[in-house]
């Protein structure tokens, strides 16, 4: 019998992942690892991973991986980088992480043009611990703390870091039902960091049904809405891309 093919970089493994049912994070980790792979950096990788629903990745991957408090992994992996610049860092983590606890580091490592790549998974609100509100909610929208629908102004993260970010740094928003696409954004984020060091940062749009309470149909019905707040887009393209 013809044995099934696995990305050299993911664990061939027939334990099933811990990942809610309908879940985006496996096609952006898929994406990451096929891009591993192709630009054959497996034993150059090492990939820092925040609290939350991202932490979940900590098994999925055959290379260098680390574990940090919610919101520092940005700092961890920039620390890492300085030791061992000839390493990728990935910084990979959810929306809460990037934008709420840890958004000073994201601005700072931003602004200093650290050499990393930065992956920010945004479902719209915080799924590991019961889909409180988030700063990418989107207006209206009911979460657990939000039963009549969310009233504050959202957090566009890729908007943000294009501002901050000099000439150097990759910013673009992919999205989980176009992977050949958000593949193509992490390709070029991570061959930045390869070129010019610079720092790199994709966000990706991604599902949470258990939390959206939806079926498959409404599921993407709200993942169409999201776009309509989050533009998918390249926001900064280096010259040397």
């Amino acid at each position: 019998m013809t044995q099934p093919q696995f990305t050299k970089s993911i664990k061939a493994s027939s334990k099933p992942h811990n990942f809610c049912p309908g879940c985006g994070h496996p096609i952006v980790l898929q994406a990451l690892a096929e891009v591993i792979d192709e630009l054959d950096l497996q034993d150059k990788t090492v990939i820092g991973l925040d609290i939350g629903c991202s932490l979940l990745a900590w098994d999925f991957f055959d290379v260098d991986s680390t574990q940090t408090h919610h919101g520092r992994t940005g700092p961890v992996m920039s620390g890492f980088k300085k030791v061992k610049p000839d390493s990728v860092g990935i910084v990979y983590m959810g929306d809460g992480g990037a934008y709420a606890i840890g958004a000073q580091h994201l601005v700072n490592e931003a602004m200093r043009n650290e050499p990393l790549t930065v992956i920010v998974v945004n479902n719209s609100l915080y799924a590991m611990t019961g889909g409180q509100e988030a700063a990418t909610t989107l207006p209206e929208q009911k979460t657990s703390t939000t039963p009549y629908g969310s009233d504050q102004n959202l957090l566009d993260g890729p908007k943000m870091v294009e501002t901050i970010t000099n000439q150097e740094a990759y910013v673009a928003r992919g999205t989980i039902d176009n992977p050949t696409q958000l593949k193509s954004f992490i390709r070029k984020a991570i061959k930045n960091q390869l070129r010019s060091k610079g720092f790199s940062f994709v966000e990706a749009l991604s599902v949470c049904p258990t939390n959206w309470k939806t079926d498959a149909k409404q599921t993407f019905s709200f993942l169409n809405n999201m776009k309509k707040t989050f533009p998918v887009k390249e926001y900064k393209i280096p010259k040397s891309l």
